[in-house]
């Protein structure tokens, strides 16, 4: 394991961190904290690694393994949400890195918090679940606008006020206020969106972990190529996506638990 050896590096660490978004997460949030005096807020796994040191890490661990939000859900196979929120991070770093526009790091990051809204609700909300799915199912509508009729929210309000209450950066809280509407985000974040919003296209697309109503992906076609990704961008970074893919999960691409 990466914490046991002395000659891991920042970055052998958040190499392991990052292939889980709940831990992720959570190093993200301890790290950001006033606890350590985060006037600057850490916006990529391996500054925030840097910032907790490898004790802290240990703690924040076992804590996300014994409390994982996931493994209490009643909706989707256990890993799902790991599995597509691992997928949508690497197809943001494999668009980062041909565009070169956003860190690489930044942008993996952004496509592992930016549905934490929707893990937090299954958790919280499962017992809505059969109405939010009725409702959906009855207009032909996108999971959100049913999550709105029968909560009065959905979840990219609740995962951009998760964030924002752990004090992660403003650009990583804006990003998943705004992924689904990129023309609605502040100009200062419309780079990484942009990013995202193609990432999530292209796990959508490749399918592995999409939850209830997640095909109905609303893509916006017309900002995606005013930022530069054309379908034919868009479809050569995809063997790269599976390819990766398919290297950090192995077995665990299409189903059982996503586990470190």
């Amino acid at each position: 394991m990466a914490l046991q050896s002395h000659d891991s590096s920042a970055d052998d660490i958040a190499a392991v961190v990052t292939v889980d978004p709940g831990l992720a997460s959570a190093t993200l949030r301890l790290a950001n904290s006033a606890y350590f005096g985060a006037a600057i807020p850490a916006e990529n796994v391996a500054e925030a690694v840097i910032r907790l040191g490898q004790h802290e890490l240990y703690r924040l661990a076992a804590l996300a393994l014994v409390s994982r939000w996931e493994s209490g859900t009643a909706s989707g196979e256990a890993g799902d949400f790991c599995r597509h929120a691992l997928c949508t991070a690497l197809a943001a770093e494999v668009l980062a890195e041909t565009t070169e526009r956003v860190p690489p790091q930044t942008a993996y990051t952004a496509g592992l918090v930016c549905d934490l809204g929707k893990l937090a609700l299954t958790h919280a909300c499962a017992d809505f679940y059969p109405a939010i799915r009725a409702h959906s199912a009855a207009n032909h509508c996108a999971w959100t606008d049913s999550e709105r009729t029968v909560l009065g929210y959905d979840y990219v309000e609740v995962g951009a006020h998760l964030l924002k209450a752990w004090n992660f950066p403003k650009l990583l809280v804006a990003v998943a206020d705004f992924y689904l509407h990129p023309t609605d985000a502040p100009a200062e974040a419309l780079p990484l969106i942009a990013h995202l919003h193609a990432a999530k296209y292209i796990a959508t697309s490749f399918g592995p972990g999409v939850g209830e109503g997640g095909f109905l992906f609303e893509l916006n076609e017309t900002f995606l190529l005013e930022w530069g990704f054309t379908p034919e961008l868009l479809q050569e970074a995809m063997p790269i996506v599976h390819e990766r893919a398919i290297s950090r999960l192995r077995d665990k691409l299409s189903q059982g638990m996503v586990s470190m």
